[in-house]
């Protein structure tokens, strides 16, 4: 703006916001306080440098407005608009508009003092927060740092709460890669091994930035200084150096977040939960860092053996031998197609007789007196019924009598006599 002709600064961007001071400077854009004409509320301009025929810049720029506009979080910095600054001929330069966060950045806040393990459990624990959210949409914000990181105050007496910002070089994972091969993009003093080497990025790189940040703020000091080349190659040659008066747990923690192998980095969510831990731990020391682990299913219940439509074995019901055949609870079958199956014989479960005895002489002890009276009865009346019924099958007949011709005289009289000595 300061190349602009008089009276551009003047003139409200789009129509809408009135530019205010340079709140911040980089090297592709600069961010300006302005007020918003339409609804009255003070809001961060970020206002990039005019287009040029580059397509990675080209690109950069398109990308970042297209991912803040999908994020919402608390721990980001919320976009509210964006468009372009058509107020100087032939030099369009897109803009964003954002919340205007009151408060310092991290940097600021280093140079004055080393953090505090309270406050820097707050901060870590938020900035771990939001990468949490924003890996888990598949972006990977590739520029952490202390500048990018702003402190908000929410109650007095309370630690300063973090918002993450600049999105400008984030890329989406297993995206077009918006820089050309070789170019290094990042700030060089927290960039990540990988990044570094030009090596494909993902979700740890972020991580390993945001440990060399937390390591700063524990120092008051930046862990790889000097040149771009002489920082990025520090950190392939050795490991950061943490002070022997930083507590075991945090020690503990940066290191992990610090490996070289990104697959050794704990990831943001369990960098969270380690964080969130030292928030209400007597001496603000970190959790252990747990590994997530693997959901094992339970196994399917025994399906029981189906047998074939038709009633025929088939091949496909049988297992390879034995062993299938019993963990299927199925009989092996040696020929398959040999013929129908027979009908399983249904069992009767046992009953013991000597538990249905019992049964029977609790209950007839247990009756009424008139009701076992009747009972003995009944069955003495059905044994005499049955008594005399054997009786008369059994006993023989009678022999019919065999009728003599009458005799008269002697003769008769003898025959009399004879028949009288033969009568039973």
């Amino acid at each position: 703006m300061e190349t602009s002709p008089n009276g551009v600064k003047a003139e409200p961007l789009g129509g809408r916001y009135q530019l205010g001071d340079v709140i911040g400077r980089g090297g592709m854009a600069s961010v300006y306080t302005a007020k918003d004409l339409n609804l009255g509320r003070d809001v961060a301009l970020k206002l990039f440098a005019p287009q040029s025929a580059d397509p990675d810049e080209l690109r950069r720029q398109e990308a970042e407005i297209q991912l803040l506009a999908t994020l919402n979080h608390p721990s980001l910095v919320t976009l509210f608009d964006a468009g372009t600054d058509t107020r100087i001929p032939d030099e369009p330069r897109p803009f964003l508009t954002m919340e205007l966060v009151d408060g310092q950045d991290l940097r600021s806040r280093i140079r004055h003092s080393a953090l505090p393990l309270d406050e820097l459990a707050v901060v870590g624990a938020g900035i771990a927060d939001a990468l949490a959210y924003v890996h888990g949409l598949g972006i990977v914000h590739r520029d952490i740092k202390p500048a990018n990181v702003l402190l908000v105050p929410v109650r007095p007496g309370e630690p300063l709460r973090p918002k993450l910002t600049d999105f400008g070089i984030a890329r989406i994972m297993d995206g077009t890669r918006l820089t050309a091969t070789g170019t290094m993009v990042g700030t060089a003093a927290y960039l990540s091994p990988e990044q570094a080497r030009g090596a494909d990025l993902g979700p740890a790189s972020d991580i390993y930035s945001l440990g060399l940040v937390l390591l700063e703020c524990l120092k008051g000091e930046v862990e790889y200084p000097g040149s771009a080349v002489e920082s990025a190659v520090a950190r392939l040659h050795r490991a950061p150096a943490i002070p022997e008066e930083v507590p075991a747990e945090w020690a503990r923690l940066i290191r992990a977040m610090t490996a070289l192998d990104p697959l050794d980095r704990p990831s943001a969510a369990q960098l969270e939960s380690a964080l969130r831990h030292a928030l209400v731990s007597p001496g603000s020391l970190p959790g252990q860092l747990k590994e997530e682990p693997t959901r094992v299913l339970p196994p399917l219940p025994a399906q029981p053996a189906r047998r074939p439509r038709h009633g025929y074995r088939t091949r496909a019901a049988v297992g390879t031998g034995t062993g299938a055949a019993a963990a299927a609870g199925t009989r092996p079958l040696s020929t398959p197609g040999t013929g129908p199956l027979p009908p399983r014989p249904r069992r009767r479960p046992a009953t013991s007789r000597r538990a249905a005895w019992s049964r029977g002489t609790a209950w007839f002890r247990g009756a009424r007196r008139r009701t076992r009276m009747a009972l003995v009865l009944g069955v003495v009346t059905l044994l005499a019924l049955g008594t005399a019924i054997l009786v008369s099958l059994t006993t023989p007949a009678p022999a019919d009598v065999v009728p003599y011709p009458t005799v008269t005289g002697p003769l008769g009289d003898h025959l009399k006599e004879l028949q009288k000595s033969v009568e039973p």
